[in-house]
């Protein structure tokens, strides 16, 4: 039984873990506290309370990755702190965080490596985007996970693959409440680029079993109404208010295709609409 160390059982990692587990996969689970340690043991996964710090960083890593060839990262950046505008975010500093915790994996015996990422390291681009099209982001989010990313796939101690999720929909992540009432939305006609989180674990699957790694993976489903069909269309389904939008500044927005993806693992996307 191959075991799988995930560093972030939230959104993502919690039933992630749970779907790699009914796939016969043993599975180590952090979360950043003792708290939920009840809810990972009741569903199979052994519990590590490692909170990730900027210094005077200590938590039982050796332990959690030990046994494990294989680790996933999937902990968002949470840079923004007390302060909307980033100021914190060098205190408060992902990167850091990140540099950390690599002599940790260095010495230990993960030989793969799988970093959850985002398409925010694209920025603003107004144009159609694969996997070869610059990153230039504009958030410091963005910057932060473009600067990890290229610092993981550099270290020839394991393979690294990323994988760039679009916006992420699923539980507690309704898209028809993310606008509704809004007003005065920029980018009416910009294309929505998102991704359910059963195609997040799907895929997640995929690259395992198929071995896919040192590579950089975009994972948005392949479906792009515009901002304004599909909040809108959102908002009526729930009986929510719709947004209403700015129409007075032209739109841009990017259009994320996940073409390599599909070719590599031979990935068919199981919520295509959304």
């Amino acid at each position: 039984m191959e075991q799988i160390s995930i560093l972030g059982c939230g959104w993502l990692g919690l039933p992630l873990a749970k779907a790699l587990i009914s796939e016969g996969y043993s599975v180590k689970g952090s979360t950043t506290s003792y708290n939920k340690r009840e809810l990972l043991e009741n569903a199979g996964i052994a519990h590590y309370p490692i909170a990730l710090e900027v210094e005077n960083f200590s938590a039982p890593v050796a332990d959690f990755l030990e046994n494990s060839p294989i680790l996933i990262i999937a902990i968002p950046p949470k840079l923004r702190g007390k302060n909307k505008d980033y100021s914190d975010a060098q205190n408060n500093s992902f990167v850091q965080k990140i540099k950390n915790l690599i002599p940790y994996i260095e010495k230990s015996p993960v030989e793969k490596l799988l970093f959850i990422s985002s398409t925010a390291v694209y920025g603003e681009a107004d144009t159609i985007i694969d996997e070869n099209s610059p990153a230039i982001p504009v958030t410091e989010s963005g910057k932060q996970l473009l600067e990890i990313e290229q610092l993981l796939l550099a270290n020839t101690n394991f393979k690294t693959t990323i994988l760039r999720f679009g916006g992420l929909i699923g539980p507690d992540r309704n898209p028809a409440r993310f606008l509704a009432g809004k007003e005065n939305v920029p980018n009416p006609n910009s294309p929505v680029n998102l991704i359910h989180l059963d195609d997040c674990i799907g895929i997640i699957k995929k690259i395992i079993a198929n071995a896919v790694w040192n590579e950089v993976l975009n994972a948005v489903t392949p479906f792009h109404p515009s901002r304004k069909d599909y909040y809108t269309q959102k908002a009526l389904e729930e009986n929510l208010i719709p947004p209403t939008f700015n129409h007075e500044i032209p739109s841009a927005g990017k259009t994320i295709v996940s073409e390599k993806l599909v070719r590599l693992l031979d990935y068919t996307f199981t919520q295509p609409n959304l």
